[in-house]
C-alpha cells in the first residue's frame, strides 16, 4: 500500500468493516499498524500479526508505537524553524532507515509534501533537545505544531502523523483550508495532548 493509500485508508468509510491486511481478521477501530521503511506506508494489522513484527530488527515491516509522548521545555527558536523551509507551522520528522537521513514533511491539501532538510539545522536541534536521540527510526516522528503560541511538540508515531495529513487532506475547501479543517486540527492536537504519556 502506498503512502497515499495508506491515508486513504485512514478515512473512516460508511458501514465497512476493516480487516487485517495480513490474515483477514476483523479490526476495531482503534487497530496496531505495521510500517513498511521501503514505501513509508502503513498496513492495518490485528494485535496477534502485529506481535510477528519488531520496531526495530531484521523484519520486512517494523511495528508502530501506540502511544504518543508530549515534550516538555522543548527548544526550538523561530530562526531554526525558517531554516527548516517550511511555510506552515505543522510538520513531522522522521528519522528514515532506508534513506539514512531525516525526513521532514508539511500537510497541504494534496498530502504530505516533504521539505528539504539540512543535516546542520536538524543537528542543532537534536543539540539542543537530546530527547529526540531517543526517537525510533521509521516508526516515530517529532511532530511539530506552531500554529499557537507556545508551540506542542510530540514523539509521535508515524500512524498518528499519516493521520493528521489525512484530516487536512479530506476536510480542506478554498484556499485558506477553512474555519471547519482549522477547527478539527486544533480538535486533533487537544485530543492527543490529553492521551499523550509522559
Amino acid at each position: 500500500m502506498t503512502s497515499f493509500g495508506t491515508l486513504r485508508s485512514l478515512v473512516p468509510k460508511p458501514d465497512a468493516e476493516g480487516r487485517c491486511d495480513l490474515c483477514g481478521s476483523s479490526l476495531v477501530h482503534e487497530h496496531r499498524h505495521l510500517f513498511d521503511p521501503v514505501s513509508r506506508g502503513l498496513i492495518c494489522t490485528c494485535d496477534a500479526c502485529n506481535l510477528l513484527f519488531f520496531r526495530n530488527g531484521e523484519t520486512k515491516y517494523k511495528s508502530v508505537p501506540r502511544n504518543s509522548r508530549f515534550i516538555e521545555n522543548f527548544r526550538l527558536s523561530d530562526v531554526q524553524w525558517d531554516d527548516l523551509m517550511i511555510p506552515i507551522g505543522l510538520a513531522f520528522f522522521l528519522n528514515s532507515s532506508t534513506e539514512g537521513k531525516v525526513l521532514a514533511y508539511y500537510p497541504s491539501p494534496a498530502g504530505a509534501t516533504e521539505s528539504l532538510l539540512s543535516l546542520e539545522a536538524w543537528g542543532e536541534i537534536v543539540s539542543d533537545n537530546p530527547v529526540l536521540d531517543s526517537m525510533e527510526a521509521d516508526v516515530e516522528a517529532l511532530l511539530a505544531n506552531r500554529l499557537d503560541r507556545p508551540g506542542q511538540y510530540y514523539m509521535a508515531p508515524i500512524d498518528k502523523c499519516y493521520q493528521l495529513i489525512g484530516l487536512i487532506r479530506t476536510n480542506w475547501h478554498g484556499l485558506s483550508g477553512g474555519a471547519e479543517m482549522w477547527d478539527k486540527i486544533r480538535d486533533f492536537f487537544s485530543e492527543m495532548k490529553e492521551a499523550s504519556v509522559a
